[in-house]
């Protein structure tokens, strides 16, 4: 369930992870909220400062987010291990990402992002009514040498009614057991690190801050 695709968007992971398991096809339109794409544009803006500066020091990322997903976008999770037999979806999440962890990830030879648990509050198609669905997150990245390597949806829970839930759990388990989804969130999260900030915000490479210099030392007398 990037700018705001199943999996393309790296600043929203905890949603387009959870984003990853959809794969819809009811025929419910549901409405973009009003203020819906500047929220996301803005958290993109700030997560792409973070990445490309490289800058520990300052505020970490903290976004309140809502995306609306047409069926025909949700269906880009299609697959021939999972079927999602549902309509379009609407998910809010509250995104708070630790600057420090995301630059030490990009810097460091290897580590393991951790995020802390998102809750995902959803409501989905389901034969005509909009039923509510959360679902709470923790995902796990393995970066090696500034690259995303390993990825884990890492689902802690998920509610709603039994047909969403069990889907949800099945296509978790499969993402992160057998590797579903695993090659394309990688690709996802590379891309967005590599190409689609420098390209997006080329000011924000420009600005980047640069290491001072040591100032001399005097010599002695």
């Amino acid at each position: 369930m990037a700018r705001f695709s199943a999996c393309k968007t790296f600043a929203t992971s905890a949603l387009s992870l959870l984003a990853a398991l959809l794969c819809a096809t009811g025929a419910w339109a549901l409405e973009e909220k009003r203020g819906e794409a500047a929220a996301i544009q803005s958290c993109d803006k700030r997560l792409c400062a973070i990445l490309m500066q490289k800058d520990s020091h300052g505020d970490d990322l903290k976004c309140n987010l809502t995306k609306t997903w047409a069926r025909s976008s949700i269906k880009e999770a299609d697959s021939q291990k999972l079927s999602w037999g549902f309509g379009d979806a609407q998910c809010t999440v509250e995104i708070n990402l630790s600057r420090a962890a995301v630059v030490a990830a990009l810097t460091e030879d290897k580590r393991k992002l951790r995020l802390a648990p998102h809750t995902v509050h959803c409501v989905v198609e389901q034969d005509g009514k909009l039923e509510k669905v959360t679902a709470t997150i923790a995902p796990k990245i393995d970066f090696k040498e500034g690259k995303a390597d390993k990825i884990w949806i890492n689902l802690k829970d998920v509610d709603g009614p039994v047909g969403i839930k069990a889907t949800i759990q099945a296509a978790a388990q499969l993402a992160d057991t057998l590797g579903l989804f695993h090659r394309r969130m990688i690709k996802s999260v590379n891309r967005y690190i590599e190409r689609h900030c420098p390209s997006t915000y080329p000011q924000l490479v420009a600005s980047t801050p640069q290491t001072p210099k040591a100032k001399p030392k005097p010599d002695k007398k």
